[in-house]
């Protein structure tokens, strides 16, 4: 049985949850390998619609173990109000399990993110000011908090007054903040030990296990492609690997066991944060898209920025994260266009490039070269096989295969959980 990863193809917010609910009875864990409470995606189950943060998709499907792996940073006050809400809503949450090496979001991590991006002014990146990219700094830099060292209250204070004796300094004297004190953190993080000591396991081990026994393991990204820190528009990029190398090093299991990667992709294209966007619209093409779509973030609620379909990214995506298989979404926000641009190349100061430009400059200034495709104005919501779609849909659809470097194996054609349209099978 499988091991299949699945990533963003864009800047996220393409629909992951979507295809995660699609594999859903067929996966037996779900696991979230890299990223925090900085992303968010939204999960309908009939008439119910779920917004979650931090924990895996799959905690919403009965039967499958849900598994926070050591690559993601944790608030535990968030992983805990996650909790707590789904369980209210009648969820249950007993089958979480969480890595004792996954690195802690401390209350400093959330002060310095926040004061820090404020510092930079113009050159802001659009943090969350979650205190994410903190935290992951103090996991390169040594000095960070693990989920393990909430158990031993005497390493947990050396190490809070390690990463405090620098950062109050910083605080004090560059921010004009007030000195944090190692006991409000060490009390703080303390208090979330005995509860969340049932749900701490070794998660590389308990993957390489279920793997072993033939179980059918997805490894669910946060963020997305355009985002990761070393492959994505950097410096406008989160603090992980959002690509499919970070399930690898944010789980603890062996490139040799991956089957299967599977990107999942807009229809068009959506980013939020700062950075460069060649194909954003600023009219009324992108005010449709932003409102039919509903392209407001569900962990920020900020309009997200909109733009047309890019098939260099697409390729682009399709290589970083060897893809076997795309899931395209939102196919439904295209109805009504009368005409739908795609991004086949960009052209920057003359030049054309069919690819993405290595260079992060001639990215910023690249132009769009578009290709036109008719449009279709019948209502697809109710399309579950690929000839129910419109010719111009299907078109549409087959062009985009055609241009992004893999197969595009479903398709999303409305909000609701069954609103989708199958081409390949995304396990067999």
């Amino acid at each position: 049985m499988p091991a299949i990863v699945l990533i963003g193809a864009q800047w996220g917010d393409e629909g992951k949850g979507k295809a995660t609910d699609l594999l859903g009875s067929r996966v037996d864990y779900v696991v979230k390998f890299n990223g925090g409470n900085n992303a968010g995606h939204t999960v309908v189950v009939g008439d119910e619609k779920y917004a979650l943060h931090l924990l895996p998709s799959g905690i919403l499907t009965p039967g499958v173990i849900p598994v926070i792996a050591n690559g993601v940073v944790v608030d535990i006050e968030v992983l805990f109000e996650e909790l707590d809400a789904l369980s209210e809503r009648g969820v249950d949450v007993s089958r979480l399990r969480v890595s004792a090496n996954a690195h802690v979001i401390t209350a400093y991590h959330r002060t310095l993110d926040k004061v820090t991006e404020r510092f930079l002014g113009k050159r802001q990146i659009g943090t969350t000011g979650r205190g994410i990219g903190p935290s992951y700094a103090d996991k390169i830099n040594r000095v960070g908090i693990r989920i393990q060292d909430l158990f031993d209250e005497n390493i947990l204070r050396q190490k809070v007054e390690g990463a405090l004796e620098q950062k109050n300094h910083m605080l004090v004297k560059v921010y004009n903040r007030r000195a944090i004190e190692v006991e409000e953190v060490v009390g703080d993080l303390l208090s979330y030990a005995e509860r969340l000591r049932p749900m701490v396991d070794d998660t590389a081990l308990t993957l390489h296990r279920a793997l072993d026994d033939g179980k059918t393991v997805l490894f669910e990204g946060g963020q997305a492609t355009m985002l990761d820190v070393d492959h994505g528009t950097y410096p406008f990029v989160t603090s992980s690997n959002a690509t499919s190398g970070g399930a690898v090093t944010g789980s603890g299991i062996a490139p040799n066991r991956i089957d299967r990667i599977i990107a999942v992709v807009k229809a068009y294209t959506t980013r939020v944060g700062a950075g460069p966007f060649p194909t954003e619209l600023f009219d009324e093409s992108g005010d449709f898209l932003r409102e039919k779509g509903f392209e407001f973030g569900t962990t920020t609620g900020r309009p997200r920025r909109t733009g047309w379909y890019d098939a260099p990214i697409a390729r682009f995506t399709a290589r970083i994260n060897g893809v076997t298989d795309f899931v395209l979404t939102k196919l439904d926000v295209l109805t009504g266009l009368e005409q739908i641009p795609v991004c086949v190349a960009y052209e920057v100061d003359g030049v054309r490039f069919d690819e993405v430009p290595v260079s992060q400059s001639d990215f910023h200034h690249a132009t769009p070269v578009y290709e036109n495709f008719p449009g279709w104005k019948e209502d697809i919501t109710g399309a579950r096989a690929f000839d129910d779609l419109p010719q111009n849909a299907q078109d549409y659809v087959l062009a985009l295969e055609a241009m992004s470097g893999a197969r595009i194996s479903a398709i999303g054609v409305g909000p609701d959980r069954e609103a989708i349209v199958v081409r390949h099978d995304l396990i067999d």
